[in-house]
């Protein structure tokens, strides 16, 4: 039996971590790279006596993420004790939310292969981060081989993201991922940053006969924190099933970990189940009461959402999936837009975005910014495409006034308006357009390329082409492009 016979059931657990300023029940910072344990506070610590406080901001972020995936915001949840034993669990439980969580459902739709598919949510759950174990290189007090709690993050604001288990990819587990931490990012709840531990993904994966409506027994693979990690355990959890139980045996419901040296997963311990984490109602914390005047005042602070906005520009603008989607990338990029399509007129929309996602784009993939971190202000590239609409300068052109001006940046004194101009002036880019001068110029070219002129007469079309990059090199980069084609084609048939 092949891996064709085989279906495979993939869902996500996101553990997000919201950017507040303190944690979910302590006023401790959440600030990453401190030294270990400065950033726990007695409520993080477990010491007798301290009782946990919510925060409003993670809840807010937590409607926040409700409203941008057409959720339910249940009016009231419950905060629960979830009880296991580990050494960095100060109190011997966790404080999550079990059968009322805060977001119920929702949606996120991803793009794969050209088709659209929409990923169904079961819910979003506030809870508190467990400390970090340090095992590798750890030294103890008296130089042995040893291991560390560095307590900093326990208690850090999460909202565990749940899937239904619907996707049947990798490459859509990957693509789901990819969309989820760009909207957490977009709206402004989570900073992304995955070696940071921000985003980090828990994978169950089954494989099943094509056919079977039983789900198999699933694995889930643990605290993953790259897109390159998610797809390959997951690609490998699969092939290793299969295998499995064509040899005749059985998957076991476990937690696994993922060896990126190795590229293999591995057992670490037995799936636990909901009854073995004994929850109940914490009895620190009230029910969590959110009114439809709380959810009211934050749908006003809602930006845009990606999807609204690809959809407004195809519509108005014409631009094509490709486009929006790399206008859409990130919060910086699509703003970086919004503020361009107010400087220019409707036939300049499409050439912007090609700009943006050209030598923009690249430029800021080279430096590592985003857009807000540009050197170029739109009215920058407004100015640019106007110049290249009425002719002024060419396209190639165009691009090395762009390098011209992202070297200077705002620091340079023609930061201001007539920016493009002054530099145009400056270099002498200005584009010839004088049908005698470019005649002058194309004569020249014709009188030192006979060969070219000949084999052109004779039916090869690539001499024209030749002729035409003598021509942009005699002039250097200045003859008007269409101009030049035409007063050619003219010479060269009459």
């Amino acid at each position: 039996m092949s891996q064709t016979n085989w279906e495979v059931v993939i869902g996500l657990e996101t553990h997000t971590q919201l950017r507040t300023q303190s944690k979910i029940f302590s006023g401790a910072s959440i600030a990453f790279g401190a030294e270990p344990n400065v950033q726990a506070c007695p409520v993080d610590l477990a010491l007798p006596g301290t009782l946990p406080v919510l925060n409003q901001e993670a809840v807010n972020h937590a409607i926040r993420f409700g409203l941008a995936i057409g959720a339910t915001i249940a009016p009231v949840s419950i905060f629960a004790r979830k009880n296991y034993f580990y050494p960095d669990l100060p109190k011997g439980y966790q404080i999550s939310q079990f059968e009322l969580p805060v977001v119920i459902g929702g949606t996120v739709k991803i793009q794969l292969d050209g088709q659209t598919k929409e990923v169904q949510l079961t819910r979003a759950h506030l809870e508190e981060d467990a400390g970090k174990s340090l095992h590798d290189d750890f030294v103890g007090l008296h130089g042995e081989k040893s291991s560390g709690i560095d307590l900093n993050r326990a208690g850090t604001p999460l909202l565990e993201i749940v899937t239904e288990p619907v996707m049947r990819s990798a490459a859509e587990a990957v693509a789901y991922a990819k969309e989820l931490h760009a909207l957490v990012m977009w709206i402004g709840i989570c900073d992304g940053n995955m070696q940071e531990g921000s985003f980090r993904c828990d994978a169950n994966v089954s494989v099943r006969p094509f056919g079977q409506k039983e789900f198999g027994t699933r694995c889930e693979i643990k605290n993953l924190n790259s897109f390159k990690f998610l797809e390959e355990s997951i690609l490998y959890e699969v092939q290793r099933q299969i295998e499995l139980i064509e040899d005749g045996g059985k998957v076991r419901q476990e937690t696994r970990l993922y060896d990126p040296d190795r590229q293999e997963t591995r057992s670490m311990r037995s799936k636990e189940d909901a009854q073995d984490y004994r929850y109940f109602p914490d009895p620190d914390l009230l029910p969590l009461h959110i009114t439809s005047d709380m959810i009211d005042a934050i749908q006003l602070t809602m930006p845009a959402l990606p999807s609204t906005l690809r959809s407004q520009w195809q519509e108005s603008y014409g631009l094509s999936d490709y486009d929006v989607a790399l206008l859409t990338q990130s919060k910086s990029t699509a703003d970086y837009f919004i503020d361009l399509l107010k400087l220019i007129v409707a036939d300049l929309v499409k050439p912007a975005a090609n700009l943006m996602a050209g030598d923009f784009a690249s430029a800021l993939n080279r430096d590592g910014m985003d857009a807000t971190d540009s050197p170029i202000r739109p009215s920058h590239l407004a100015q640019l495409l106007q110049r290249i609409q009425d002719g002024t300068i060419s396209n190639k052109i165009a691009k090395d006034i762009f390098s011209i001006m992202w070297e200077r940046g705002l620091t340079s004194p023609l930061a201001e308006q007539g920016v493009v101009d002054a530099i145009i002036e400056e270099k002498g880019l200005k584009q010839i357009s004088d049908v005698g001068a470019l005649e002058k110029i194309i004569d020249q070219v014709l009188a030192e390329n006979q060969k070219s002129v000949e084999e052109f007469r004779s039916g090869k079309e690539k001499a024209f082409n030749s002729l035409v990059g003598q021509i942009m090199k005699a002039s250097k980069g200045k003859a008007n492009p269409s101009q030049v084609n035409q007063i050619l084609k003219d010479k060269l048939t009459n």
